[in-house]
């Protein structure tokens, strides 16, 4: 039935439902605000986590060890682990019901450069250890860069070889290194090798215009290595952590660590 005043006077009327159903809302959103609570203030509460005595037990005595071992190296070399001389070592390939035996030069003795992947964090690391890797610009880990391979580089890989992997890459993996994971310094900036152009307006003073030719400066060490190697960002490689990954690769909680040879190359096909 249709009011005959409200109809005259111009109003529109609200059916009753729609007037409970705002009501209920209001009445809904009027509980919420008292029931939530007043923000906390930023110097309220912190937030903070437990650590167990153990964990410090375990941190120092790593130390401790890492910082004997620091000053062993340091005095008396590496011993009997390095070697002066080119070794061998055999891999077999197997293939479909077929085995082939293949091999390699397992250390990096007398290669003009090397490919270096951190792969343990600062837990545990002494002072020395860190201005090491800093000096090798790996700050943090799955950090990998080109190093040459002369007397003292050797000596700073000795000094930290339990937290590093390297070895002598093939062409074609710095190639991939370089197209996959490639970015430049610029500015202090990190920059993606999207193009050419890149690389021809850095480094086009040095005859480099393109990809091709800083695989071939790094894998030759040409004269404008160094140059390559600094305006290349240091490589951001995949974690080796996962249960697969430790089985594929070998690595058991940083073990597996030190020089490689030419096994880098297996490596770093299963971190790119």
């Amino acid at each position: 039935m249709v009011n005959v005043n409200s109809k005259k006077s111009g109003l529109m009327l609200i059916p009753e439902s729609i007037l409970k159903k705002r009501h209920d809302l209001d009445d809904l959103a009027r509980k919420r605000a008292a029931s939530e609570q007043p923000p906390k203030k930023a110097g309220d509460s912190k937030s903070f986590y437990v650590r167990k005595p153990e964990t410090f037990l375990a941190r120092g005595r790593a130390r401790r060890n890492n910082s004997t071992r620091y000053r062993r190296v340091a005095k008396k070399g590496m011993q009997k682990r390095a070697s002066n001389k080119k070794e061998v070592a055999e891999k077999v390939i197997e293939g479909n019901g077929d085995s082939l035996t293949v091999k390699y030069q397992s250390n990096s003795v007398g290669a003009p450069f090397v490919f270096v992947v951190r792969i343990r964090d600062d837990l545990g690391a002494p002072r020395v250890v860190k201005t090491v890797l800093d000096q090798m610009r790996l700050k943090k880990e799955h950090e990998g860069v080109f190093l040459r391979y002369d007397e003292a580089t050797r000596k700073k890989l000795h000094l930290v070889e339990n937290f590093v992997v390297y070895g002598k890459p093939s062409k074609d993996i710095i190639k991939d290194l370089i197209e996959r994971q490639g970015h430049g310094c610029v500015d202090n900036e990190r920059i993606p090798l999207s193009d050419n152009t890149v690389v021809e307006q850095h480094l086009g003073e040095h005859n480099i215009i393109c990809v091709e030719d800083m695989v071939h400066e790094i894998y030759a060490v040409g004269g404008s290595f160094d140059v390559v190697n600094q305006f290349l960002w240091p490589f951001c490689l995949m974690d080796t952590k996962t249960e697969f990954e430790r089985r594929t690769l070998k690595l058991h909680d940083g073990k597996d660590y030190g020089d490689r040879g030419d096994a880098i190359n297996d490596y770093l096909k299963n971190v790119l």
